[in-house]
């Protein structure tokens, strides 16, 4: 988590730098659109390449070779001030994070149970959050018109590499994954795997064209750093509780009310006035805390439906999905704004979450019996085990090894209390 932390802090501050150094060399915003998509083509390779190396070499070598992939990448970009070097760049640092989330989704989702997993990712969002949103802060530090901002993403990039590297952490078992290719996921989770398309081009809008926004908007460069500020800390701050009321109930039904919000908050944004800071800076918290928590809860849903053996080739094919999604958001987003202004931005993220509410009720309707309660595993265990309770019927079942021996721990027990008879009679929880 401190690894993946430090990244996002490199990866927050480098997405807004390259935004408002690609205005100040005017790119213009459709040939911005088309650098800052090139980091989604990445994701593309990178998603579907990163398993076989996880099975070559495991998680950590992988997390190591990815991250410093990135220090270097970012070091390009102030050497070489073209267009198409830096779409080159951002196209390796999109291949590097990819595969980076697939290993930390991987490594997490084949950890947690089904009733934790959206707490745990939500956790994990967190964290990536706080560190994107420390990396806008981070703009104010420096002249975005010099190298040392660009210096600081590179020196962020190779710190991550120590705790992961120092780490005692066991990694998932690779040996012997089972194939999950996206129709095969599709068809168990519809809606966790087009999600986590349609969250792709909204989070590449976010990040793609966020700053380029801002500043279309009228924003200076430290309205524009508190803006994206803003919008990220507003994930960070709903991930938990949105995430924990998911564990708690149907994940289709909070997923389609934040959309829902989500579309009426980006039509609300168009209401304000060109260079309305503070308004915009409060549209970005809210924004935030809608647009980007529905990731993790399309994750935890579509998780909800794995074995252990599914999660890496699983982890893979959703974040393809958001890669494609993604290449997608900055480049529409970028069209919509050389046509309609600063209000191609807010229109093209209310179009997409009001996809996802159409979707998401569509699901309710075709698929209306999967809440995440019911996702635990059936287990049969004495009678006398009925009091330790149902929550730890679910733990003790993804540890079959442990729930053997805690039944017989618990079954010697009853038979102490009770006598043999009770100890004996069968029952089920």
């Amino acid at each position: 988590m401190l690894g993946v932390g430090l990244l996002m802090l490199g990866n927050g501050l480098q997405g807004s730098l390259l935004g408002v150094r690609a205005a100040e060399e005017s790119f213009g915003n459709t040939v911005t659109g088309l650098v800052m998509s090139a980091y989604f083509v990445g994701f593309l390779a990178g998603s579907t390449l990163t398993p076989r190396k996880l099975r070559d070499v495991g998680h950590i070598r992988v997390f190591a070779a990815l991250a410093s992939i990135t220090s270097i990448a970012i070091l390009v970009h102030v050497m070489f001030i073209d267009p198409w070097v830096w779409a080159a760049m951002r196209l390796m640092t999109g291949f590097a994070y990819a595969g980076l989330y697939v290993v930390t989704e991987s490594w997490l989702n084949g950890h947690a149970s089904n009733h934790l997993r959206g707490r745990l990712l939500a956790f994990y969002m967190v964290i990536s959050y706080l560190g994107m949103g420390g990396g806008q802060l981070l703009l104010n530090v420096a002249d975005p018109s010099g190298i040392l901002l660009f210096l600081i993403v590179s020196i962020l990039m190779s710190l991550a590499l120590v705790p992961i590297l120092l780490s005692y952490t066991p990694q998932p078992d690779t040996s012997q994954p089972e194939a999950m290719n996206l129709l095969r996921l599709y068809r168990l989770s519809p809606l966790g795997t087009l999600g986590c398309l349609l969250t792709g081009i909204a989070n590449g809008t976010v990040f793609g064209m966020g700053a380029v926004f801002a500043a279309n908007h009228g924003l200076e460069t430290h309205q524009i750093a508190a803006f994206m500020g803003a919008f990220i800390l507003g994930g960070a701050l709903f991930q938990w509780p949105l995430g924990k009321l998911s564990d708690k109930t149907d994940r289709q039904w909070v997923i389609l009310i934040v959309a829902a919000l989500a579309t009426a908050f980006s039509l609300a944004g168009l209401l304000f006035d060109q260079g309305a800071s503070h308004a915009l800076t409060l549209l970005g918290v809210l924004l935030g805390g809608t647009t980007l928590t529905l990731y993790s809860l399309f994750l935890a849903c579509a998780n909800d439906v794995l074995t252990p053996q599914q999660t890496v080739s699983a982890s893979s094919s959703l974040v393809l999905a958001l890669g494609i999604g993604a290449i997608l958001g900055p480049l529409s987003t970028g069209l919509l704004m050389d046509l309609l202004g600063s209000a191609g931005f807010l229109w093209d993220l209310a179009l997409i979450h009001a996809l996802i509410v159409v979707f998401g009720g569509y699901c309710l309707w075709r698929y209306p019996n999967q809440p995440s309660d019911t996702h635990g595993h059936y287990v049969a265990v004495p009678a006398g085990t009925a009091s330790l309770g149902a929550t730890w019927v679910e733990e003790a079942a993804d540890d079959p090894v442990q729930l053997d021996l805690e039944l017989m721990e618990a079954d010697e027990e009853s038979s102490l209390e009770e006598g043999p008879a009770s100890a004996a009679e069968p029952g089920r929880s």
